[in-house]
């Protein structure tokens, strides 16, 4: 992109003024409308050294209510606690709610950019961040995002002058890195890495923006008048639907639950026995995680007084507790509902060497969302592909992912709701709402299968969990867990 750009015509005078006075107006306008409508935008501003990114973030946001917007800086290297975490997760913690802007002063093209220049990255990893960038950008988008990327350009002549005056001055001397002096001197090389990384990330949903930057007017003008154009396509465009990509993920095949026989049983003495030996094996397997730094995700799903409570109790009873955290997902607050239903679980994500344990989880999506009509038909039907595509995130950050099902049949909630309901230190279990979701069981039946069929994948497969025995369920989710740590060992 870079090579072959085109520099265009910059307005002179009174024509630089008036559009750039007419682009003010129509952002400061726009505002309410992105509100209302609650469309997020993300903006991102690349580019050399120099370039001018950080003064033209502060021209274009004296054209926002404070309110409505964050500016991040994002240094190339992570922190030491980000870098315990997937690549993407500092970015997308940052991504902003319904209705307001997000700028962010560099980001994953800087740090790949760094990585890639440094030798730190050979090819493969280098493709393979960028396949996890497209797939970042384009869930963004699907889910109503509008995804801004601006490349701020100069020429090594101007850069160098830039730098120059900079450094003249002790008052803004400290703005001139020693990554800008060596990307200057090596300008030819980078400028080779950056055309290609704008190439391999030019998606028509996420598509690159190259900046004059030369004038810093009209660099202001480059970016705001795309930005006014971008919010009015999307505003237009927010209703439309967007298209289902073929599931290409390597599946396991899950048997429907009805097919799935419950009358699997462990007598007491023997659950006591392999209870006592699982739990103490793994805890060793536990310090083992932490020292070998791998990450370790386990999802339980499954019918309401299943016994999935009781399943992580005995999971977690062999494991430090400094490594590991349970987290119960209930309906999403506020925060949460106003951003990429994938942000409150990108949030949770554990560091290498520790365990996230997922009391419900991503896949209410295409459960309770689906069924109870939180998100549309269109929603949650792509959202099969997006979850794949997150776990498959997770697989190649080098995570452990186990998914649980707890299975039992609608007697056994009926006894046990009848049960809790009538004991006094259990009635706070039950609820309204229980009730209501066993009137619709065969309709979650169905959405389970179909969730079963088409998130099965090698790198994360669901297991069922057959609970009406829960001594049994507990021994085989210990047994699964165990297994799978020692084959990532």
């Amino acid at each position: 992109m870079l090579k072959n750009w085109i520099r265009p015509e910059k307005p002179e005078g009174d024509e630089l003024k008036q559009r750039l006075k007419a682009a003010q107006e129509k952002l400061e306008g726009q505002q309410m409308k992105l509100k209302d409508r609650k469309l997020p935008v993300l903006v991102l501003i690349e580019g050399w050294g120099a370039a001018g990114k950080g003064s033209a973030i502060g021209q274009i946001i004296k054209n926002i209510d404070p309110r409505f917007f964050k500016v991040f800086t994002m240094p190339a290297a992570p922190t030491e606690e980000e870098a315990r975490k997937p690549f993407l997760y500092r970015f997308f913690e940052k991504i902003p709610e319904a209705g307001k802007f997000t700028l962010l002063d560099s980001g994953w093209m800087n740090q790949i950019m760094e990585e890639k220049l440094s030798g730190a990255l050979d090819d493969k990893t280098y493709a393979q961040r960028v396949d996890s960038v497209k797939r970042f950008e384009r869930t963004l988008t699907d889910n109503g995002y509008l995804v801004l990327k601006f490349f701020f350009h100069i020429s090594k002549k101007e850069q160098a002058s830039r730098i120059q005056r900079l450094q003249a001055d002790k008052d803004t001397a400290w703005r001139v890195s020693k990554g800008d002096l060596w990307q200057n001197h090596h300008y030819d090389d980078c400028l080779e890495a950056f055309d290609r990384y704008l190439d391999d990330t030019n998606t028509p949903s996420a598509p690159w923006y190259v900046i004059d930057s030369k004038s810093k007017k009209f660099a202001e003008l480059q970016v705001l008048e795309t930005m006014c154009m971008g919010i009015d396509t999307a505003l237009h465009n927010e209703s439309l639907a967007v298209p289902l990509l073929q599931n290409v993920f390597p599946l396991i095949k899950m048997p429907k639950l009805k097919d799935v026989p419950l009358d699997k049983t462990i007598s007491e003495e023997e659950y006591k026995l392999q209870l006592r030996l699982l739990q103490e094996k793994l805890g060793h397997l536990h310090n083992r995680l932490y020292r070998k730094r791998v990450p370790v995700v386990i999802v339980y799903e499954g019918w309401d007084a299943a016994g999935k409570g009781g399943n992580i109790k005995r999971l977690t009873g062999a494991l430090d507790p400094r490594g590991f955290e349970v987290h119960p997902i209930a309906s999403p607050e506020p925060k949460e509902k106003a951003r990429h239903y994938l942000w409150r679980f990108w949030t949770r994500l554990p560091k290498d060497g520790h365990i996230a344990i997922f009391d419900r989880s991503w896949y209410g999506r295409v459960m309770v969302e689906r069924l109870e009509g939180f998100c549309s038909e269109n929603d949650w039907q792509r959202a099969y592909y997006e979850m794949n595509e997150f776990e498959q995130e997770l697989h190649n950050w080098g995570a452990v992912i186990l998914k649980f099902w707890v299975q039992i049949d609608k007697d056994t909630q009926l006894a046990r709701f009848t049960d809790r309901q009538n004991t006094p230190s259990k009635q706070w279990k039950i609820t309204d709402e229980d009730w209501r979701n066993r009137e619709k069981w065969d309709l979650y039946e169905q959405a389970v299968d179909e969730m079963l069929q088409k998130t099965s994948t090698t790198y994360a497969p669901w297991h069922i969990l057959e609970s009406v025995d829960k001594k049994y369920a507990r021994i085989k989710a210990l047994q699964t867990v165990i297994d799978a740590l020692e084959k990532a060992l």
